[in-house]
């Protein structure tokens, strides 16, 4: 299963309805003057943001959507019936953009949240709108407007407010699986984890936080080695990181510098973002051998076993200090 984060669809809103040329035809009237109403305009095309997906693979099966075209007008001055709108679920975190153009349409990350990407045409004028001194019986009328026809490129970004990084078998799964009610699937063996796994924890306040632990970073990850390039974007919205590094491994400094280095390749302040970094698997390691890895890195680190539950008390505190400086510094 490969996760689904970007998208293309074509959307086209309704034509506007055409305007009617009529003219009274009543007993007793003998020069009924215009009375053709104005074509409806035609339904708009909107994305609306949802908690209820959380991937865009529908778009695979269903891509072309369409919303309904305004009626023609009526007569005895009566205005065509108005297309209805053609309401795309979208998950909460999509980026929408002219897949032609490449311009920035809009960002949809509140619940329930809306964007227009194609407004309907506007209904034509029927021959009661021309009538004047001058014109006591016009007979003509304006053909509706047609919709607005465009392609769309959707991608989706993550919306979590802590991702956890680090190479494959770091135990990011197991970390997120302890700390909240996220089940992911676990293995040993390299990208276990396709999809993206979001769990939301309990600040001591109440408030609930939502984790993701970003799968797929491998050395070249920035240029679309792995599964690096499609997740690495997933990291631009977080606030801070914890960046898990395996002790077990032959060279957990040598791990460590790979995710940064690609982390700065890739861009987008990556790199400038707070970072938490914890030593993991430590019970599987003697503690004067955990110590003189840690000994190694030029800045604090924590020592952790996320299998155990060992030090998560003081990762999650130290995490729930840096959101709260977040918030002071972005109020």
């Amino acid at each position: 299963m490969h996760f689904i984060d970007r998208a293309t669809i074509q959307v086209k809103s309704g034509n506007g309805g055409d305007g009617l040329v009529a003219f009274r035809r009543e007993k007793y009237v003998p020069a009924g003057g215009p009375a053709g109403g104005n074509g409806g305009n035609g339904g708009s095309v909107i994305l609306q943001a949802t908690t209820d997906l959380q991937t865009l693979l529908d778009f695979r099966f269903e891509n072309i959507f369409k919303a309904e075209d305004g009626g023609r007008g009526g007569p005895s001055n009566m205005t065509g019936k108005r297309g209805s709108d053609r309401i795309i679920k979208v998950p909460l975190g999509t980026v929408v953009m002219n897949d032609e153009t490449g311009e920035f349409l809009g960002d949809l990350t509140e619940v329930n949240q809306t964007l227009v990407v194609a407004k309907g045409g506007k209904g034509g004028l029927g021959n009661r709108h021309f009538l004047s001194n001058q014109n006591r019986a016009p007979d003509y009328a304006l053909p509706g407007l047609p919709g607005e026809e465009l392609t769309l490129y959707l991608e989706l970004k993550l919306i979590a407010e802590v991702g956890i990084i680090g190479l494959p078998n770091a135990g990011k799964s197991t970390l997120i699986s302890v700390v909240s009610a996220a089940r992911p699937k676990i293995a040993d063996y390299p990208f276990t984890t396709l999809v993206p796994n979001l769990g939301v924890v309990s600040k001591p306040s109440g408030d609930g936080v939502v984790f993701a632990d970003i799968p797929g970073l491998i050395e070249g990850a920035s240029d679309g080695i792995g599964l690096g390039h499609d997740f690495l974007r997933h990291v631009e919205r977080t606030k801070l990181l914890i960046h898990l590094i395996d002790v077990t491994q032959e060279e957990p400094l040598e791990a460590y510098h790979t995710i940064q280095e690609e982390l700065a390749a890739y861009g987008h302040g990556l790199d400038e973002k707070p970072q938490i970094l914890a030593l993991n698997k430590i019970d599987a390691m003697l503690p004067e051998d955990v110590d003189a890895i840690a000994s190694h890195f030029d800045q604090p680190i924590l020592q952790i076993s996320a299998a155990s539950k060992k030090g998560l008390d003081k990762l999650l505190q130290t995490v729930w200090k840096l959101l709260d400086q977040f918030e002071q510094d972005n109020p």
